[in-house]
């Protein structure tokens, strides 16, 4: 129950409240104060709703949620650890560079056992004592540092009342469950806890990779099962193996009870039509894994799923739809081709810019789009219409990210689309996508979340604070930004570098903050940290109003040990101040953004900040990972790809709220209900009003 709690209290921001049984009230209020005061010293604070619903609860239940609640909110934020700097007076007295080496290798030939070690031909300096291990205790560090001066310009998310937590789980299940787009590896972990929960499920369930988890609990309860493609199965098959339902990564499939055999190998049997076997060749060889597991042959009622496996050793030809289209693609047939994709609308809108420029009759492909438009799901046409608007400016490049975030770019060689033709394929994506939207009765729109990029994939983002998806962009307020690593080691010397690439408006001039550089005029480094086996955390400050640079991009390099996704815990996030607030290197209330790193990359670019004309700053996010290398990774060695790709990044139109709220607008009546879009939902709201929010943002992309 406490892990449902804690999933429902980060991701939604609402306090599940149950009903006690048998409860005398007494110093409820009492409890709810202390309560909120403790919030606050972290970012956070009680809805006056929630503050009145706790203050009527026995305190002793006020106190026992109340320890839940702080646990979860401050896991959120980054606060569940210590976070220590290897400069304790941080960000003041850091030392320049080469003072700081000079000194250490002063005190280590200074000491006889030390300096004979030093050998200069095989000098490496970060094997010198003293360096890259915390030199005080974090009680030392609070000690150095003063209180942080309260501003009201500092975070505080307000935390709102919420139903039982079964009415709780069971929105939130419904929502991930019946989300339009594919989630993250920690949403779907979400999803399969609050499966096993929720007895309900949603009548929908569009995302294969959903299905399949939702399969897992049916499996277990020997209910029928949600399939209508081979692939569905082995999906399902994965996820019970506790491997990847996405199929990106190869499963070592478990021993199945019989009942689980037959099951899996009864719903392969009505779903694998001749049509369907030829997405079999797709994954052969988790097929023909799968097989050894499933015994086919010991079910001779079961023809059509045998013949699956068949295909998976090559005992049966089953060319796949995709291969007839190359076929006819290839051999120049491109009208073969349409009229092949007009089977699949989501394939032949996904392949439209390249029937387009292949074709020899644009309208022919535009009048079989129009046709397909009807029968693609809302994220197909939203994505395709992100595509197109991006094809009537030149690029920077073209930029490619993989479910796990790693990413590259190239330079554009496609050839054109004439105007008139995109124009038209606009219109159509425009008018199809309006009538799938609701009648969203009076609509009422927060102006700061009119650049938030649409959620059309959410695999690369990681949930957390203040997290927005790629292509975002939103206002930094505050004159100094720090952003900051922390990670723990599991067994492996571990040593993560935090760095910042610093570039003018044309993306040259290069500058760095590293262990290599510890600072500038403007931006100030907290030193070099190479052992995390109690944790570890690392800063950068930056001082907006001299920064002599518009683009900053923080970015954490894996200079050696373990990688993000199998280190004990590794996060990085960034926070805004005054210049007139002190406080620790890590005081959470000034937090905006923090999540988990991960991904199979050795560099991380989280975001980007950027200097507009007016002297502003702005955030846009990128979620990218780099390949890197196997060790060693530093800023100066990354500079040309990061540039590149975040250049890529900033300089592509991404499908912003904006268009769906002007689209909205347009279709808006005077129905007696309302729809409010924001960062956050303010407390006037009139009752029964559809609300959508950073955490609801995918609940927009129409079916």
């Amino acid at each position: 129950m406490d892990t449902l709690e804690s999933l429902i209290i980060t991701r939604r921001l609402r306090v599940p409240i149950d009903d006690p049984a048998d409860a005398t009230a007494g110093w409820g209020e009492v409890a709810a104060r202390q309560l909120d005061a403790a919030l606050l010293s972290v970012g956070f604070t009680c809805s006056p709703a929630l503050l009145e619903r706790l203050a009527r609860l026995p305190g002793e239940i006020v106190v026992d949620l109340g320890v839940r609640v702080l646990a979860a909110v401050r896991e959120l934020v980054g606060d569940h650890v210590q976070h220590n700097a290897y400069f304790i007076d941080f960000p003041k007295n850091v030392p320049d560079t080469l003072e700081f080496w000079v000194g250490l290798l002063s005190e280590a030939l200074l000491d006889p056992v030390a300096a004979a070690r030093v050998q200069p031909a095989t000098l490496n300096l970060l094997t010198l004592p003293g360096y890259g291990r915390y030199q005080h205790s974090y009680a030392d560090l609070m000690a150095a540092h003063a209180e942080l001066i309260p501003l009201a310009g500092d975070r505080v998310t307000v935390l709102e009342l919420g139903g039982s937590l079964e009415s709780e789980a069971r929105q939130l299940y419904f929502s991930l469950a019946g989300s339009e787009v594919p989630l993250s590896a920690e949403d779907l972990e979400a999803l399969r806890t609050l499966a096993a929960f929720c007895a309900e499920e949603p009548e929908r369930i569009p995302v294969r990779e959903n299905r399949s988890i939702v399969n897992e609990v049916r499996l277990a309860a020997g209910r029928p099962l949600l399939v209508d493609t081979v692939t569905d199965v082995l999906r399902l098959a994965c996820g019970c193996s506790g491997g990847d339902v996405t199929l990106a990564e190869p499963t070592r499939f478990r021993s199945f009870r019989r009942a689980e055999r037959r099951a899996l190998l009864q719903a392969l049997d009505t779903v694998a039509t001749p049509a369907k076997l030829g997405d079999v060749a797709r994954h052969r060889e988790q097929w023909k894994r799968l097989g050894e597991r499933l015994h086919p042959h010991e079910y001779p009622h079961l023809p059509q799923a045998a013949q699956v496996f068949e295909v998976a050793r090559g005992a049966r030809d089953a060319p796949s739809f995709d291969s007839r289209v190359e076929a006819a693609l290839s051999e120049g047939r491109t009208d073969d081709a349409v009229k092949l994709l007009e089977n699949a609308p989501g394939a032949l809108l996904r392949r439209l810019d390249h029937l387009l420029r292949t074709g020899p009759d644009e309208s022919a492909v535009l009048d079989a789009a129009e046709r397909a438009a009807a029968g693609a799901s809302g994220r197909v046409l939203l994505s395709l219409r992100e595509h197109l608007q991006n094809r009537l400016t030149t690029e920077a490049g073209r930029v490619f990210a993989n479910r796990h975030g790693r990413a590259w770019a190239a330079p554009d060689t496609r050839s054109p689309l004439e105007e008139t033709v995109l124009s038209r394929a606009l219109s159509i994506l425009d008018e199809e996508i309006t009538r799938r939207l609701p009648d969203p009765g009076e609509l009422i729109v927060d102006p700061d979340v009119l650049d938030v990029a649409l959620p059309l994939s959410g695999k690369a983002v990681a949930p957390g604070l203040g997290m927005l998806p790629r292509g975002s962009v939103s206002a930094v307020d505050g004159e100094l930004l720090r952003f900051f690593v922390h990670w723990r080691q599991v067994e492996r010397r571990t040593d993560y570098d935090l760095s910042a690439l610093m570039l003018d408006a044309s993306y040259g001039n290069p500058e760095q903050i590293s262990w290599t550089n510890y600072g500038n005029g403007f931006a100030t480094y907290s030193g070099d940290l190479t052992d995390a086996s109690d944790g570890a955390s690392e800063f950068i400050d930056v001082r907006l109003a001299d920064a002599t640079h518009p683009i900053v991009i923080p970015q954490v390099n894996i200079y050696a040990g373990e990688p993000f996704d199998e280190a004990a815990e590794a996060f990085f996030g960034y926070m805004t101040r005054d210049a007139a607030q002190e406080g620790r290197p890590f005081e959470p209330r000034t937090v905006r953004m923090k999540s988990d790193l991960r991904g199979s990359g050795r560099v991380a670019l989280p975001l980007v900040f950027l200097r507009g004309d007016d002297g502003g700053w702005r955030v846009k996010w990128l979620h990218l990972y780099l390949k890197g290398h196997p060790g060693f990774n530093r800023v100066e060695g990354n500079r040309v790809t990061a540039s590149l790709l975040v250049r890529s990044i900033v300089e592509r139109d991404y499908l912003r709220v904006r268009y769906l709220a002007d689209l909205l607008r347009a279709k808006g009546s005077a129905a007696g209900h309302t729809t409010y879009i924001g960062l956050e939902a303010p407390a006037d709201l009139p009752e029964g009003a559809r609300v959508y929010t950073p955490a609801t943002l995918h609940e927009l992309i129409p079916a």
